[in-house]
């Protein structure tokens, strides 16, 4: 693909001089050919790959990706503008895909098909994204140490028996700012804050690492409770490194809230590229990634809640049970994020 605009051109550079995940394996080609797709994506997973070839298979149109953090291509379709060949934008977060629209990053499409496949909670009213997969954000527990009547909800955390016993990721984690943006919803700001600071009153140690890194952490004896999303779990548990199926088979999980709202749910998404060149192809693909085969990849391959209904879970997600998820619309959990973020500040949480 050759970029015509010196401010493209100039953009690329700036993504890789920032260390974007761009590699060889990103593809490209010209974006007027009929049958291609140009995926600007941060899902870097296994199942992805797989469902692109698929789709390739099923209808001919070529997936051209090209992948980096979710903040760089966000970035970089700001820069590119009108001579972005972006057609899809594939991201992690309510809070991401609340941003892209709201930069002015993607446009609304309208389709049958994608409104019969995703709950209305889980989409754009407008049609500008759509969720492809969910995620948990659940409390995990060294089974040595805690039993699962010990724990309740996400404010119980708060407590004085939980002192220096937890372990949870920084504050600048997207995760838990739409975790607290939905304590926000539900509970307004000052309950929030309140339970920010208790949060941070009780870790056993400063925020830091990814969610796998608690995981392990809790594992070691570091903490006894973590903050995490169910899919780091469950890759873990099925992945072929024996340490991580040692210290996740040390590892307990527990769904929070059950009597009242229900567990924080969390997203994974896409919309349509304003500028898309090949906006019908774009509409294709997540149609495709909406449908009951795409969506059990996702649950076998990577873990992932299915968005679609009726869809069946993969073995490790079903062992887990059946839980009572939160149904707040995930709009609120962009819309909420510069209060979250605030709150977080305010309550010391690093």
């Amino acid at each position: 693909m050759k970029f015509t605009s010196l401010i493209a051109a100039a953009a690329l550079m700036l993504l890789a001089a920032c260390g974007g995940q761009n590699n060889q394996s990103n593809q490209e080609a010209a974006t007027t050919d009929s049958l291609v797709v140009n995926v600007y994506t941060h899902r870097h997973y296994d199942a992805d790959k797989q469902l692109f070839a698929e789709f390739e298979k099923e209808t001919g149109i070529k997936v051209n990706v090209k992948t980096a953090s979710a903040d760089e291509l966000q970035k970089l379709m700001e820069m590119e503008g009108a001579n972005c060949p972006a057609d899809l934008l594939l991201t992690v977060d309510a809070g991401r895909l609340v941003r892209a629209k709201e930069k002015g990053l993607l446009q609304p499409v309208q389709s049958e098909i994608l409104n019969a496949n995703i709950p209305a909670n889980l989409r754009d009213s407008e049609g500008y994204w759509y969720s492809l997969t969910q995620r948990g954000r659940v409390i995990v527990y060294n089974k040595a140490k805690v039993k699962p009547s010990d724990l309740s909800t996400y404010e119980d955390l708060t407590s004085a028996k939980w002192k220096k016993r937890i372990l949870v990721r920084p504050s600048d984690n997207i995760y838990n700012q739409s975790l607290l943006a939905s304590i926000i919803a539900h509970k307004g700001e000052e309950v929030a804050l309140q339970w920010a600071k208790g949060i941070v009153a009780n870790m056993a140690r400063e925020p830091k690492g990814n969610d796998r890194d608690q995981i392990y952490a809790v594992a070691n004896g570091e903490g006894d409770v973590a903050i995490v999303n169910t899919y780091y779990l469950g890759q873990m548990l099925n992945s072929k490194e024996a340490a991580d199926t040692v210290a996740a088979q040390k590892i307990g999980i527990f769904f929070p809230n059950q009597a009242d709202r229900g567990t924080h749910m969390n997203v994974s998404g896409g919309g349509v590229a304003k500028y898309a060149p090949n906006k019908a192809n774009a509409i294709k693909l997540l149609e495709f990634l909406s449908s009951d085969k795409a969506q059990q990849v996702f649950a076998e391959g990577n873990q992932e809640y299915p968005v679609k209904p009726g869809v069946p879970l993969s073995a490790t997600l079903a062992s887990w049970g059946a839980f009572k998820g939160d149904t707040l619309n995930i709009v609120e959990l962009g819309k909420l994020n510069a209060a979250a973020v605030k709150i977080f500040d305010a309550a010391g949480w690093k």
